[in-house]
């Protein structure tokens, strides 16, 4: 249910940006968002439709470029995706590891008319 709270900050960062572009309609927003963020896509886009209703942005397309995890291992240095751990380094495997990506979450892009 908190993807209700994040929506609602999202389409009101576009309807602001929109207004400060004096658009008459939103195509598409583009929103980043890591894999570790906690957010599920699908729940965002369900309460964009609804939230968006009778507003510029009806209709509009929510994109999402999704971020993999990523780590760095404290102990020898090296980067690691999602896809090559289980939270152990697989260089040294330590498991001394930093999340250093996926977290983000933000309105990368707008496109309006």
């Amino acid at each position: 249910m908190h993807e209700l709270g994040v929506t609602e900050s999202i389409l009101d960062i576009a309807l602001t940006k929109a207004q400060e572009a004096e658009a008459n309609r939103i195509i598409k927003v583009t929103v980043t968002l890591g894999e570790l963020s906690g957010f599920v896509p699908e729940c965002i886009e369900f309460y964009f439709e609804s939230l968006s209703k009778d507003t510029i942005a009806e209709n509009a397309n929510l994109e999402f470029n999704l971020i993999k995890a990523q780590f760095q291992c404290r102990d020898c240095a090296k980067l690691s995706s999602s896809e090559d751990i289980v939270w152990t380094c697989p260089y040294c495997h330590s498991h001394n590891l930093e999340v250093v990506g996926g977290r983000e979450f933000f309105v990368k892009d707008l496109e309006v008319e």
